[in-house]
């Protein structure tokens, strides 16, 4: 069967009405070739360590490390073991990769309408060159391309970080990284600027499997002996350092709720010691989670790292995937969430300081309107961050554009950031924030809400300048 070509709409995601798609156009114009600010995402920086890295098969690029991916096709019933995911217990995986890839190409039709489905249709054709539907009848032909266009130079990931216009790109790193890329990548001489983030929840959540052997990581890598609550804080304030010697910017925190407490350094060493003897209790790890997000608002205020901070996210759903095949196997379900009390005690401390920017990613865009915006357009310290996980889409964006600006305003938010871990898709997640962007504020400027220069100049902040300013970058 012949397969027609696959032609990408120069005016996608832009309003119907003519006048509204024309200043689309326009704006969007303005910012489509801009560089790329990434200031926060989960990328691997051993692939720009090594200027020879290569990214593997198509089916190890795009299908066994994308949870966006598995996750739908898992959603059919279709076996993780099918499509490679390593299991815990090293069990039977199917170790075919065109097999994998055939599967995914013949249930391509599933992301249909989903922003993954946008995504990947975008970075196939405007990264690959691949102008055909992926399908079971193109799954092998397209699998050639991609093996062959990824054993070509030009597709090294220093070589695409180029091709891509990226400005500069932040990684997440726990408490417990050596850091050992990033310092290659400096010590390379290599141009692009890759920096870390320093992500301490490997440390902080006491109930965390694992979490006394990253605490004495922590004491080695600090330098500092970990014995009770007071070192444990100097060890996080000496690896902040080291990240930012390397040209950390932020850091970043993950909690399910955004529960925050002052405990008193008595307390706050109680439970940490009770933790060291395998004691801590569930009620422990919340209020010791929650102090240390005040605590770690204050170390902000003092070195200067912008503060991130995610709420929301149900880990581990799943408990079969989770026992099988470990964390992060998309099985992340979001939650209800409560902020205005919760933050309270944070805020009361810190939030009138405009030394600190804390940063607020939600899963549970109820909030948007009744708590966040009210709260990010008062407090100097407090900043929004963008559509974030499950809501990183067209209408997701919509919502939060329509939930969020008229109360916070556009300068509390701080643009559009990919957070992902697959690189190659980041030109196409910032084109469709940027197109998005453009096709929303088209709709103000039409219905005479804002001017065709404020519209220009609020389009640049949006795509490009707001990151840039809140990230220190």
């Amino acid at each position: 069967m012949a397969q027609h070509r696959v032609v990408l709409s120069p005016d996608r995601f832009f309003d119907p009405n003519p006048e509204q798609r024309d200043m689309a156009r326009h704006l969007y114009g303005l910012v489509a070739h801009l560089p790329i600010v990434s200031p926060h995402g989960h990328v691997d920086p051993r692939m720009f360590a090594d200027p020879d890295y290569r990214f593997g098969s198509p089916a190890e690029l795009f299908i066994i490390p994308d949870h966006y991916v598995f996750r739908m096709l898992y959603s059919q019933g279709i076996p993780l073991e099918k499509l490679g995911i390593p299991r815990r217990d090293g069990g039977e995986v199917e170790r075919d990769h065109r097999k994998i890839w055939q599967i995914f190409a013949e249930h391509f039709y599933l992301f249909r309408g989903t922003p993954t489905g946008i995504w990947l249709t975008q970075e196939l054709h405007d990264v690959f060159g691949v102008d055909v539907p992926l399908n079971g009848e193109t799954a092998q032909v397209i699998y050639d391309h991609i093996e062959a266009k990824l054993a070509q130079p030009e597709y090294r990931p220093r070589r695409l970080f180029e091709r891509f216009n990226i400005e500069v790109l932040c990684t997440t790193d726990m408490a417990t990284s050596t850091l050992e890329y990033h310092k290659a990548i400096r010590e390379s001489g290599w141009s692009g600027r890759v920096l870390p983030t320093f992500r301490p929840d490997d440390v902080i959540h006491v109930n965390a499997p694992g979490w006394k052997e990253n605490i004495h990581l922590l004491g080695e890598l600090s330098g500092v002996d970990v014995h009770d609550y007071g070192s444990f804080v100097r060890a996080l304030e000496v690896r902040r350092e080291q990240f930012k010697a390397l040209g950390a910017r932020a850091t970043d925190h993950a909690t399910l709720t955004a529960y925050t407490e002052r405990l008193s350094e008595q307390e706050a060493d109680r439970i940490f010691r009770r933790a060291l003897q395998g004691e801590a209790t569930e009620e422990d790890a919340q209020r010791f989670a929650g102090h240390m997000i005040v605590e770690s608002a204050r170390m902000s205020i003092e070195d200067g790292l912008v503060m991130q901070w995610h709420v929301g996210a149900f880990r581990n759903h799943n408990r079969l995937i989770y026992e099988r095949f470990g964390p992060d196997k998309g099985a992340d379900i979001p939650v209800a969430t409560e902020f205005t009390r919760s933050l309270r005690p944070l805020l009361n401390a810190f939030g009138n300081d405009p030394r600190l920017t804390l940063i607020l990613f939600t899963l549970d865009e109820s909030t948007y309107a009744r708590e966040l915006a009210p709260l990010a357009g008062h407090y100097p310290a407090l900043r929004l961050g963008p559509p974030w996980w499950f809501h990183d889409s067209l209408n997701g964006m919509r919502r939060y554009f329509d939930r969020v600006m008229e109360t916070a305003g556009l300068y509390n938010t701080v643009g559009f950031n990919d957070d992902t871990r697959a690189f190659p898709s980041i030109p196409a997640r910032h084109d469709v924030w940027r197109r998005a962007s453009a096709n929303w504020l088209a709709g103000l400027v039409v219905r005479g809400i804002i001017t065709v220069a404020e519209g220009e100049e609020m389009v640049v902040q949006m795509a490009y300048s707001l990151a840039k300013e809140a990230y220190r970058l």
